[in-house]
């Protein structure tokens, strides 16, 4: 391992792909290959599609890469910028669809690129260059675009919408050949097979079939950077769909095409020739072990391959936090996505090390950078999909200070509420503000979970149904919306702290009666409709674990404090045993309305849960002597 602290050397990596490439630590071992960097690498899939923050750029960079992982062969990353995402958006050609002609311009683009490379490619790897190979060099120079010279795509826009494209060094004179198309969409798709053609001549005179060496590899990612929520934006894309599919068929095992594109981006598109691209999807999925396999790799890439798991998790990090495995604690409260995840293991780090100078990291410091760390997400959340619903910020306070479990109903309080400000805030959008819409767009950006079976699933490709009616907060949100228990439910505030006994100021002759009295009695009770209330959340199978847990945890506060009090002496250590039960009967009261109000499907035995805590409370008032209050005193109201 290096030199010094090995807190102090760890570090996860960039957020960003391109810096994790700068600095090397991508390359030295900090990628981890899955299924989409294998299926991009085979050529069996052209269309990568992930989440911000999944790791399509880390693919596209170790595509990119010289040595073992990168393509073998030439590669092309196209990464449009504001001006060239302006020019295709605004691109249109009479006589064609706006589909189409934006398909045009991705073709010239993409021809444009796979000339330059072969003309280089020809005396670099075959020692010569043929007339076809040579005709494409003059077409370059003819028309600004030899590498290096520019070659935007506003430049080949405004070429195929005139004449001015100059075709002669591929054997063509446009004021001759191409006069006769009746439209501007017909004689630019002439101008573009020209192109192609020449292309494809080249090619085939220099053998490069895929067979003899890997094929060219034409990459196009960050979309996202010129794309809006507009159609000419979504016609921008399926333009680039359209045109990635025909350059594939055209150049045969030549040339291969990687679209990376955003889940968001390509699921919002809707079009006629969309069934025909599924074969090519391949969306990057990750799963907790795949997050734990790819912290590792980042661990070993920054300290040394020495480190071990068992080093990582349990020398470097604490084992758990607050009774949960330390890895799990970790990615549970992630995105499944490896932005998120170097995010709240460096912030982790940099809690120990940068602020504390510590040489591990403890509890405190996953705790402290969880609650920084969920703020961040919430945020992040908002721009992610700013564009595609910029109402979502607003839809959060739906959410605050409550429990991270909702229902259906209890949502439709809220949102009733929520309603008219909403659409008075974004008219445009009125119509996907209504409660289902509202579901659908929360569960479709990860941040609902809906309730299905024993489990809770996020953003699964089956949409959110009808009959589904029980909602959960990630947990990745949760401490930013001060939303850290299932249920609204308030915490029961224990009435005996014990402190007479700590210091033995109690009598011990009144603690050694081997007989029950009054006290005892009324104490015990209060024990046993404890259990009585646990036992029935405990047979409610139906219930979230997560919400069961919460109501046990309140109820066993209650019969603990109640066991503090030790036998005979209640009177002595300073507690007014009827008012005591009392307090428990009125907070067993208020937790079974909290219950009823919280919105649960009855059929998860929720009802019964609040009843049994009605029955109980009920009971403890009659032990007392009579109806609630009737002691005289109204401590417990």
């Amino acid at each position: 391992m290096a030199d010094g602290p090995v807190l102090a050397q760890l570090h996860f990596g960039r957020e960003d792909a391109e810096r994790d490439v700068t600095e090397g630590l991508l390359l030295r071992g900090g990628f981890l290959p899955n299924a989409a960097y294998r299926g991009a690498l085979s050529g069996r899939k052209m269309l990568i599609i992930g989440r911000k923050g999944s790791g399509k750029s880390a693919i596209c960079m170790q595509l990119m890469a010289d040595g073992p992982g990168g393509h073998r062969g030439g590669k092309v990353l196209v990464t449009p910028d504001e001006a060239a995402g302006e020019e295709i958006r605004r691109f249109e050609l009479q006589g064609l669809p706006g589909d189409s002609a934006k398909a045009l311009i991705w073709r010239y683009v993409f021809a444009v690129h796979a000339a330059r490379h072969l003309v280089g490619h020809a005396k670099d790897a075959h020692g010569k260059r043929p007339d076809s190979v040579k005709a494409l060099g003059r077409f370059l120079k003819q028309n600004g675009e030899e590498a290096g010279g520019g070659g935007r795509p506003a430049q080949g826009a405004r070429r195929l919408q005139t004449t001015s494209l100059s075709l002669g060094a591929l054997g063509v004179q446009a004021s001759v050949d191409l006069a006769q198309p009746p439209s501007e969409g017909a004689r630019a798709a002439r101008q573009l097979d020209v192109v192609e053609q020449g292309v494809v001549r080249a090619f085939a005179d220099l053998g490069c079939d895929g067979s003899a060496h890997a094929p060219l590899l034409l990459m196009v990612d960050q979309l996202e950077q010129v794309w809006s929520a507009e159609p000419d934006s979504n016609s921008m894309v399926i333009g680039l769909l359209l045109a990635a599919k025909h350059t594939a068929s055209l150049y045969g095992r030549s040339v291969r095409l990687l679209l990376f594109l955003r889940a968001d981006i390509y699921d919002s598109l809707s079009f006629g020739e969309g069934d025909k691209f599924h074969g090519d999807e391949l969306r990057i999925t990750w799963t907790e072990q795949a997050l734990r396999d790819l912290a590792l790799a980042r661990a070993q890439a920054s300290v040394g391959e020495e480190l071990t798991e068992e080093q990582l998790w349990k020398e470097l990090f604490p084992e758990s936090v607050g009774g949960e495995e330390i890895a799990s604690h970790l990615f549970r409260r992630c995105l499944p996505r490896p932005r998120d995840a170097i995010q709240f293991l460096n912030a982790c780090q940099e809690k120990a090390w940068l602020e504390h100078q510590r040489d591990r990291i403890t509890e405190a410091d996953v705790e402290q950078a969880g609650r920084q760390f969920s703020e961040w997400k919430l945020k992040d959340l908002t721009s992610e999909y700013l564009v595609a619903h910029p109402f979502l910020r607003n839809l959060f306070p739906l959410f605050q200070n409550t429990g991270y479990v909702v229902t259906r109903a209890a949502l439709a309080r809220r949102f009733e509420a929520a309603t008219e400000t909403l659409h008075l805030d974004f008219p445009a959008y009125a119509h996907a503000l209504t409660l289902s819409g509202v579901i659908d767009v929360l569960y479709g950006v990860g941040f609902l979970g809906v309730r299905r079976g024993n489990g809770v699933v996020f953003a699964d490709d089956l949409p959110v149904q009808p009959q589904e009616t029980e909602f959960h907060v990630h947990a990745c949100f949760r401490a930013a919306l001060g939303a850290t228990s299932p249920l609204d439910l308030r915490p029961y505030e224990p009435q005996f702290a014990g402190a007479r006994i700590a210091s033995g100021n109690y009598s011990l002759a009144a603690s050694g009666s081997s007989s029950l009295n009054r006290d005892d009695r009324l104490l015990l009770q209060l024990v046993r409709s404890c259990h009585s209330v646990i036992s029935q959340a405990e047979r409610a199978v139906e219930l979230t674990r997560a919400v069961r847990d919460e109501i046990t945890e309140q109820v066993n506060r209650v019969r603990d404090d109640a066991g503090r009090i030790p036998p005979g002496a209640a009177e002595s250590v300073g507690v007014d045993a009827d008012e005591y039960v009392l307090v428990a009967a009125h907070y067993f009261t208020t937790l079974a309305a909290q219950l009823l109000a919280g919105g649960l499907d009855d059929s998860t035995g929720v009802g019964d849960v609040a009843h049994r805590l009605e029955e109980e409370a009920r009971r403890l008032r009659r032990s007392v002597g009579g109806a609630y209050g009737s002691s005289g005193n109204s401590a417990g109201a």
